[in-house]
Protein backbone atom coordinates (compact mmCIF):
# COMPACT_ATOMS: atom_id res chain seq x y z
CA UNK A 1 0.00 0.00 0.00
CA UNK A 2 2.92 2.33 0.69
CA UNK A 3 4.17 1.84 -2.89
CA UNK A 4 0.80 2.93 -4.26
CA UNK A 5 0.75 6.02 -2.05
CA UNK A 6 4.31 6.96 -3.07
CA UNK A 7 3.54 6.45 -6.76
CA UNK A 8 0.41 8.59 -6.47
CA UNK A 9 2.35 11.32 -4.64
CA UNK A 10 5.17 11.26 -7.21
CA UNK A 11 2.68 11.45 -10.08
CA UNK A 12 0.84 14.35 -8.47
CA UNK A 13 4.13 16.17 -7.87
CA UNK A 14 5.22 15.72 -11.50
CA UNK A 15 1.80 16.89 -12.71
CA UNK A 16 2.03 19.96 -10.49
CA UNK A 17 5.54 20.84 -11.67
CA UNK A 18 4.62 20.40 -15.34
CA UNK A 19 1.54 22.59 -14.86
CA UNK A 20 3.55 25.33 -13.11
CA UNK A 21 6.11 25.35 -15.95
CA UNK A 22 3.22 25.34 -18.49
CA UNK A 23 4.26 22.09 -20.17
CA UNK A 24 1.87 19.43 -21.45
CA UNK A 25 1.36 16.58 -18.99
CA UNK A 26 3.62 13.59 -19.70
CA UNK A 27 0.76 11.09 -19.83
CA UNK A 28 -1.24 9.47 -22.60
CA UNK A 29 -4.98 10.01 -22.90
CA UNK A 30 -6.85 8.10 -20.20
CA UNK A 31 -8.31 5.21 -22.21
CA UNK A 32 -5.22 4.49 -24.29
CA UNK A 33 -3.03 4.75 -21.18
CA UNK A 34 -5.14 2.20 -19.35
CA UNK A 35 -5.16 -0.07 -22.40
CA UNK A 36 -1.35 0.15 -22.58
CA UNK A 37 -0.94 -0.78 -18.93
CA UNK A 38 -3.33 -3.73 -19.30
CA UNK A 39 -1.47 -4.84 -22.43
CA UNK A 40 1.88 -4.76 -20.65
CA UNK A 41 0.46 -6.81 -17.78
CA UNK A 42 -1.11 -9.35 -20.13
CA UNK A 43 2.10 -9.65 -22.14
CA UNK A 44 4.12 -10.33 -19.00
CA UNK A 45 1.59 -12.89 -17.81
CA UNK A 46 1.59 -14.57 -21.22
CA UNK A 47 5.38 -14.83 -21.14
CA UNK A 48 5.33 -16.55 -17.75
CA UNK A 49 2.56 -18.91 -18.89
CA UNK A 50 4.51 -19.87 -22.03
CA UNK A 51 7.66 -20.53 -20.01
CA UNK A 52 5.76 -22.71 -17.52
CA UNK A 53 3.90 -24.66 -20.23
CA UNK A 54 6.68 -25.35 -22.68
CA UNK A 55 10.01 -25.02 -20.88
CA UNK A 56 9.58 -26.53 -17.44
Amino acid sequence: MAEIALALFAGALVGLIFSIVKLPLPAPPVLSGIAGIVGIYLGGSLYHWIIEQFFS
